[in-house]
């Protein structure tokens, strides 16, 4: 008696194919081991910077990309941004340990349809991921409720100065954060060394700081109490 296949029952679940892109390896794999007991989500592809994530987007075709704020060599913001000009259906989940409070209005900005901390539990995990690819934005109670009174005009989101940065300027901040030089930076991101000083003295002045030196201390503060 011939064998059936399984994948000619009717149970069987077509899964929705999730990309991880994250700086940390051990991340990336336990994500990968926790959605791997999952029977409707399986990840194809992991990457830790902008280059080789948009090779494995092209290559794979992924439902998903979940990528984190911070990345090797760029932004996760700046990603997205590319990734939905070159792939405008493709949905994208922020996971991230910056304050949502900070960044959660910025991820949307960049396309993302969503963005969850990375200090909740996998099962909220799990609900975003499958709340984006459903075609849902997904958002804590929190920072929903926050996002529709600014809407609204009856409150701004957060008081951290750092949210008022652009997107840019953000991608400069946090590099300094992480102890990057002006000619690293520059290079790392593509822009001239003078653009980077230019975006330096812009962070400088919308966060009322006097010095350069300022400017490197509250950036490696912020990181550590963010990144």
């Amino acid at each position: 008696m011939p064998t059936s296949d399984p994948s000619d029952s009717p149970l069987a679940v077509n899964k929705h194919s999730v990309l991880i892109v994250d700086d940390h390896p051990i991340v990336r794999e336990g994500l990968a081991r926790l959605i791997a007991h999952e029977p409707d989500i399986e990840v194809c592809g992991g990457a830790d910077n902008v280059s080789d994530a948009l090779d494995q987007v092209a290559s794979l075709r992924p439902d998903l990309v979940v990528v984190d704020i911070s990345l090797r060599d760029s932004n996760g913001l700046e990603l997205i941004s590319e990734l939905k000009c070159r792939h405008p259906n493709l949905r994208a989940l922020v996971w991230s340990m910056f304050d949502e409070m900070v960044f959660a209005e910025r991820a949307l900005r960049a396309g993302a349809m969503g963005y969850v901390n990375k200090q909740q539990p996998i099962d909220i995990v799990l609900e975003a991921i499958r709340q984006v690819l459903d075609g849902n934005v997904y958002l804590s109670t929190k920072i929903a409720n926050l996002l529709v009174r600014r809407v609204g005009g009856i409150s701004p989101i957060g008081q951290d100065p750092v949210r008022n940065l652009s997107d840019r300027e953000f991608q400069v901040f946090e590099m300094i954060g992480r102890g990057l030089k002006t000619q690293e930076i520059a290079r790392r991101i593509g822009l001239s060394v003078k653009t980077v000083e230019t975006h330096r003295d812009r962070v400088k002045t919308k966060l009322n700081l006097r010095s350069a030196f300022e400017v490197n201390r509250y950036a490696t503060l912020w990181m550590l109490e963010n990144g």
